[in-house]
């Protein structure tokens, strides 16, 4: 029997799902926890694809732990939670070639890829739909210079390391991207609230005589309140007095 799992690298934790899935197993929960959690350490913080072969009979199993998704490996190396959300108009990273080699590398054996250079432009298209640009380009622009060549000796040598003085010009660069987009960002709120405004004042402007109606209301209610706690008070006093001589003329 084989049970199918998406699981946090080293940090699964039990639940109604995975109860599901191993229920019609028979298997010690705890002890498939344990297994899959060793299993997956070095992938601690990513969602990470696990296989469970069970034999039903003897409730004997083993893990299989394949390579977590290519958007997730490119996360943990560029450092990022998620992507942009709109690839198009916002960046989340800025990638460096090596890094696309590194996680091309580390996928490349669960890919279904003939070469290196393959997988490389798979993980240039994740890319595109996380927003990352990669060497100060959009990933179109990249994989248009892959087909070309310009990457060939980067891939060839299998380059994974990215040189410290590198690092530095695609954070510059990144930076004032970054700074752009947030000026860009600010504008547009602007611009939709202001576009908002304009659609509510109309709106307003018809609901006033109403709005003035119900305030008038309340002005009104809370005035008979405040009338009929005064009445309620004066008719409560010379009940009082007339007690108090009633006790004396006693």
């Amino acid at each position: 029997m084989i049970i199918k799992l998406l699981v946090e690298g080293g940090e699964m934790k039990p639940g109604p799902t995975l109860s599901q899935k191993l229920g019609p197993a028979g298997i010690n929960m705890n002890q498939v926890l344990q297994k899959i959690n060793e299993s997956t350490a070095d992938f601690k913080g990513l969602k990470v694809p696990v296989e469970l072969d069970v034999d039903v009979g003897t409730k004997i199993f083993e893990v299989k732990v394949f390579s977590p998704p290519v958007s997730e490996l490119l996360k943990r190396e560029l450092k990022i939670e998620k992507g942009s959300g709109t690839q198009k108009k916002q960046f989340a990273a800025n990638a460096s070639i090596e890094q696309i080699i590194s996680v091309a590398k580390t996928k490349f054996s669960n890919m279904l890829c003939k070469d290196l250079k393959s997988a490389v432009k798979t993980v240039v298209g994740t890319c595109v739909s996380l927003g990352v640009l990669i060497e100060n380009k959009s990933p179109v622009e990249i994989e248009h210079e892959i087909d070309e060549g310009k990457f060939n000796k980067e891939i060839k040598e299998e380059k994974t390391k990215t040189s410290e003085e590198k690092k530095k010009q695609l954070e510059e660069y990144f930076s004032d991207v970054k700074s752009q987009q947030d000026k860009l960002l600010k504008q547009i709120n602007f611009s939709n609230k202001n576009k908002l405004l304009k659609k509510l004042l109309p709106l307003l402007h018809k609901q006033l005589p109403r709005l003035r109606l119900l305030l008038l209301l309340q002005l009104l209610r809370r005035q008979l309140r405040q009338m009929l706690l005064q009445k309620q008070q004066k008719q409560k006093r010379p009940q009082k007095k007339k007690l108090r001589k009633s006790k004396t003329f006693s």
